[in-house]
């Protein structure tokens, strides 16, 4: 088989696998993402993969570039990548996709086990605004006091879910245009 038709096998094989599945994007026939991990864990990793034209004889181009890993450090990315090249080499002429997706699941841990989060976010404030802000926090805001009978009203318009009906502020149209007169009025 030539190596277009091993990709295309391949390709195949990882659409019905992965299929419905949100950690496997397709982002065209040479070129994936897949997510390892849940999104709300700290050790969670994108690995971009790029097939060369002679995949699966060469091995494919993994890299960590993306927006979502920011928050991991370059020795951490580093680590990721060694290992993963590990894998490569050993499977080397064979699809290999799957098994190195399943492999990095398997092994996300181990794979992040040095990981400190990076934290990219810097806020800047200037010396007036720190202390401007600090003496408002001082100052709660004070609610709006309603009255009983408010209350009761505001009950009374609401439906059973705490919503007001629609239409519940909109003009009584004849009553309306009685006061102000139609159109043929001038």
């Amino acid at each position: 088989m030539t190596a277009n038709e091993d990709q295309e096998m391949e390709l195949e094989a990882l659409r019905s696998i992965y299929e419905g599945d949100d950690c496997f994007k397709e982002i065209s026939p040479v070129s994936f993402q897949f997510r390892i991990g849940d999104l709300a864990d700290t050790k969670t990793f994108i690995l971009d993969v790029t097939w060369p034209e002679t995949y699966p004889e060469t091995a494919p181009q993994i890299s960590l570039d993306a927006f979502f890993n920011n928050r991991i450090s370059a020795e951490t990315k580093q680590v990721i990548l060694s290992k993963l090249e590990e894998q490569v080499e050993a499977n080397l002429g064979t699809a290999m996709m799957f098994t190195l997706f399943e492999w990095a699941k398997e092994n996300q841990e181990a794979l992040m086990e040095n990981h400190k989060p990076v934290v990219t976010a810097v806020t800047l404030t200037s010396s007036s605004e720190a202390t401007t802000t600090s003496s408002t926090a001082k100052k709660k805001e004070k609610k709006e006091q309603l009255t009983k009978a408010q209350k009761r009203r505001m009950v009374n318009r609401t439906d059973n879910k705490g919503e007001l009906p629609r239409g519940w502020n909109w003009v009584d149209v004849i009553k309306h245009l009685s006061k102000t007169g139609g159109k043929d009025d001038n």
